[in-house]
C-alpha cells in the first residue's frame, strides 16, 4: 500500500538521525541509470524481485533496492545507501549516477541558498507559517 509509511525506511532514517550519520540515507535513481552497464563486458547485473546488484569485474559492487514500479517500467526507480554511492562507486561513475537522481519536489530557492550561504534572496514577504 503506497499510502502507508514504509516502516523500514522510517527505521533507517531514525537510526541515521540518532547516530548523526547520513551514510544510511537512501538516494533514488531512475532505473535507466543501469542501462549504461547492461550487456557490457566486464559488468554483471543481477536481481531478485526487490533487490539487485551491479558489479564491475575485479572492481566495485553496489547493492540496490528496486522500487515498486520495477526496473523495466516507465518511471522505474532503484535506490542505494548514500555510503555506497560515495564509497562503492568510483569517482568517474558518480556523475553518471548524479544525472539519474530522482527526488521529491524541492524548493529551488532553498537549494540555491544552500549552495550560496549568505546570499540575499528575496522571494516574497516574511510571514508566519500557518
Amino acid at each position: 500500500m503506497a499510502d502507508e509509511p514504509n516502516p523500514y525506511l522510517m527505521q533507517i532514517y531514525r537510526r541515521a538521525f540518532a547516530a548523526q550519520d547520513p551514510a544510511l540515507l537512501q538516494l533514488s535513481f531512475a532505473a535507466a541509470v543501469l542501462e549504461k552497464y547492461r550487456g557490457v563486458a566486464g559488468y554483471e547485473l543481477i536481481r531478485t524481485d526487490t533487490v539487485g546488484r551491479l558489479k564491475r569485474e575485479g572492481g566495485w559492487t553496489i547493492d540496490l533496492g528496486i522500487g515498486d514500479l520495477g526496473i523495466g517500467e516507465e518511471g522505474g526507480i532503484v535506490h542505494a545507501c548514500l555510503r555506497d554511492v560515495l564509497y562503492a562507486l568510483p569517482e568517474e561513475e558518480r556523475e553518471h549516477w548524479a544525472q539519474h537522481v530522482v527526488a521529491l519536489p524541492m524548493s529551488r530557492t532553498f537549494l540555491q541558498m544552500r549552495l550560496s550561504p549568505g546570499a540575499c534572496i528575496d522571494d516574497g514577504e516574511v510571514r508566519p507559517w500557518e
